[in-house]
């Protein structure tokens, strides 16, 4: 089974019902919930969630939606290691650092996220959540054919 990794852009998506984004975003999760592919993330996203949820409604909103979120996704640990290497990195941008190396270190196929830029290694790819679907779909379409 695939495991992907979610960037709280795409949780964002989600819960804010972004127009442009909400429907790729919900399909992931709907390949979440279906059993189709295992959803993971890192504590850092549920800080960010509860933040932004927050400024964006209200407490009870932001609670409501990282009790969500833990249903549907496992949390990944970050630990000193993964700090030492996001510390090391070419990443500009420490907070990506880290949720690539926590992704990368949790064995994750797949960093699904709405900023690719923002992920230029290569040795874990990064895909958009539509980009992802096509892709799932085309996959299983093609083991479905033979």
């Amino acid at each position: 089974m695939l495991k992907v990794f979610i960037d709280c852009d795409v949780i964002l998506d989600l819960f804010t019902k972004r127009k442009k984004f909400y429907l790729a975003a919900g399909e992931v999760f709907t390949l979440i919930d279906l059993g189709k592919i295992k959803g993971y993330t890192s504590p850092l996203v549920f800080l960010n969630i509860h933040y932004l949820c927050k400024k964006y409604k209200n407490k009870n909103f932001a609670n409501n939606c990282i009790k969500k979120l833990e249903s549907f996704l496992s949390i990944l640990d970050i630990n000193k290691k993964i700090v030492n290497l996001a510390i090391t990195s070419d990443f500009t941008d420490f907070e990506d650092s880290l949720q690539y190396y926590t992704a990368l270190e949790g064995n994750m196929n797949y960093i699904i996220t709405r900023n690719i830029k923002d992920y230029k290694k290569k040795e874990l790819p990064a895909i958009t959540p539509l980009d992802f679907k096509n892709l799932f779909i085309a996959s299983t379409t093609k083991d479905v054919i033979g």
